[in-house]
């Protein structure tokens, strides 16, 4: 429709709306209201958080567990500076969340004058947190900025995106039509990339493949691809859920276990989907894996296909076609010839799973895991923060569906939690989940249990209270520290 009559602040939330938001998470102020004129008269939802770092912890738990994109609105200076960290988080993990802000007004930006809620350089705040940021002063650019907003998180890497208007624009009148623009396709992998892969990982008789957070929700792809090579399956994190469990390739999330490096780096073949082999998704001594076998890399961000690592074949594009594709150009018994059909892959299981309950303290969270586990709906999911029973909970905790378990692994934010999974519970009422958190980071986020009262979410929420900083006051003693 026409937008004549519509500010440009309205105009902006009803085009948001176009492309299939309906809820908004936000924090209102003088800056913004604008923007909150568009939120009312386009008929979403919105949820007030108590706390901007809250607030967009709630639109990251969203994301995570919905798969769709969240939006914030925030104000100018501390409403950006307080959701930053929640940001940071979301792009650490590749989460896509769209912030919407204003900034000072066009004629005092980077003016140092004084200004309610004035930051010199509001955008170099948050640029680096971001896929891209951009000041707008010319209404028609809105339209596209969304867009491509929207692309990257449907077709690119989909990290936050971020938008600001300078105050003295959001209410001037709108000069475009409320309308969306096409989104892209997936990214087709080249033939001749495909090609080479194949000619590399054919006969592989030790194949692993590392899966990342890339593939979460191709898992039909992974699982044919491993079968097709007998490779077995190593997930990060942030991959939990992909395949099964039970999978007899799947290793499970096994990627920070001395014992899974080791076996990784006799391989005679490595296949990294969609993963950066960051030191938070290995977690080893030196920060890289010594690999005597051959690498290949899939990815659709082409930084991650020669970072740290050289590989033998790189492929660039959609990692779903990718697999597919590398899938059909291996001949039909491949295979035979890996780990398919043998106990290699349950005996390195079973070991890596004796490793992590050798201890007293890891033997006592799985108790209260196995608990919850029991207490969770197959299909239900947990979200957790940076306390020592979720760093156990990353390997041990079992799921089968993608989008079940999330876990801060790049940014390893305190107090992410709750208020994530306040979010999650809004993103897919339908599914049960919990929060689990340790008392420390708990306490950082709690007022937002006064959000989740306002908008009706019942969520069991389980904190691991050993009255302290526990991983960080082990460190301590380790080293000789008062």
């Amino acid at each position: 429709m026409a937008s004549s009559n519509l500010t440009r602040g309205q105009a902006l939330m009803q085009t948001v709306k176009a492309y299939g938001i309906d809820t908004v998470f936000g924090m209102p102020g003088v800056h913004t209201l604008e923007y909150y004129r568009g939120i009312s008269d386009a008929d979403m939802r919105h949820v007030l958080f108590r706390h901007e770092q809250g607030g967009g912890f709630m639109a990251d738990g969203y994301a995570r567990i919905s798969g769709k994109p969240a939006v914030c609105c925030v104000i100018t200076g501390p409403g950006v500076t307080n959701i930053a960290t929640a940001v940071g988080n979301a792009y650490a993990d590749s989460q896509p969340m769209l912030v919407i802000a204003s900034t000072n007004g066009s004629g005092d930006l980077g003016a140092g004058r004084g200004r309610l809620h004035e930051i010199t350089d509001q955008l170099a705040v948050i640029k680096p947190l971001t896929a891209f940021a951009q000041t707008i002063h010319d209404g028609r650019q809105i339209p596209g900025a969304i867009n491509r907003a929207f692309d990257i998180f449907a077709t690119g890497r989909p990290r936050p995106c971020y938008i600001e208007l300078p105050i003295d624009k959001i209410a001037e009148a709108a000069e475009f039509a409320v309308e969306t623009s096409p989104i892209a396709g997936p990214m087709r992998p080249a033939e001749e990339s495909i090609e080479k892969a194949a000619a590399v990982a054919s006969g592989a008789r030790k194949p692993v493949i590392i899966a990342g957070g890339g593939v979460l929700d191709h898992g039909a792809a992974l699982q044919a691809l491993a079968e097709k090579l007998g490779a077995a399956v190593i997930l990060t994190i942030a991959a939990k859920g992909a395949i099964p469990d039970d999978h007899p390739l799947n290793v499970g999330a096994a990627l920070v276990i001395d014992r899974a490096h080791r076996f990784i780096e006799d391989a005679d073949l490595v296949i990294a989907i969609g993963t950066e082999l960051s030191e938070t998704d290995i977690w080893i001594q030196d920060d890289f894996l010594h690999l005597s076998g051959k690498l290949i890399r899939i990815d659709i961000d082409p930084a991650n296909l020669s970072r740290d690592y050289t590989p033998a074949a790189a492929i660039l594009g959609d990692g779903r076609l990718a697999m597919e594709m590398l899938a059909d150009a291996l001949p039909a018994n491949n295979g035979s010839a890996g780990f398919a059909g043998s106990s290699v892959v349950a005996d390195l299981r079973k070991a890596v799973m004796d490793d992590m309950m050798s201890t007293p303290l890891s033997r006592k969270h799985a108790k209260v895991l196995d608990a919850l586990r029991a207490a969770i709906p197959h299909d239900g999911w947990m979200i957790t923060d940076a306390t020592q029973v979720a760093y156990f909970a990353n390997g041990y905790w079992s799921t089968s569906h993608p989008r079940s378990y999330t876990h801060p692994s790049g940014y390893c934010t305190l107090g992410s939690a709750m208020p994530s999974a306040i979010g999650a519970k809004i993103g897919v009422p339908e599914r049960h989940g919990v929060a689990l958190a340790g008392d420390a980071g708990f306490l950082f986020t709690g007022t937002e249990m006064a959000t989740a009262v306002d908008e009706k979410v019942a969520l069991p929420i389980i904190v691991w209270n050993n009255d302290c900083l526990g991983q960080i006051r082990d460190g301590l003693l380790e080293r000789y520290i008062e």
